[in-house]
């Protein structure tokens, strides 16, 4: 599994797909009243993933990688979650079988929120 990098050399050989275009790569957001959200995803990131970023405004959460580059993925935060998820404090990243949805790798992240 490519989800990080090898620490030593920071270098990373991304997958060869897009997870972007890739109809496969799926990601899911399941998220508590206690402030702890799980994202699921069912592919490894083709950069590294640095942070997440709440955007309260937009109702958007950004993926921030290790180069900056910042992706969204088309979930929707919407309603209750977007409610809930102004007060997550906690991120739990887990990478899922393609076929079986089970667990695979899970990391913890930092989250950042964005009120403009």
């Amino acid at each position: 599994m490519t989800f990080f990098n090898n620490p030593a050399t920071d270098t990373i050989t991304p997958p060869a797909y897009s997870e972007i275009t890739d109809s496969k790569f799926h990601l899911e957001l399941a998220v508590n009243d206690a402030g702890r959200l799980i994202v699921f995803h069912s592919r490894p990131f083709t950069k590294r993933l640095s942070w997440l970023e709440f955007d309260m405004t937009n109702s958007k959460l950004d993926f921030i990688m290790n180069d900056g580059d910042v992706r969204q993925f088309g979930v929707p935060v919407h309603g209750d979650l977007a409610k809930l998820m102004q007060n997550t404090y906690q991120i739990m990243v887990v990478q899922v079988d393609e076929d079986t949805m089970e667990p695979e790798e899970a990391v913890k992240k930092k989250k950042k929120k964005n009120s403009h």
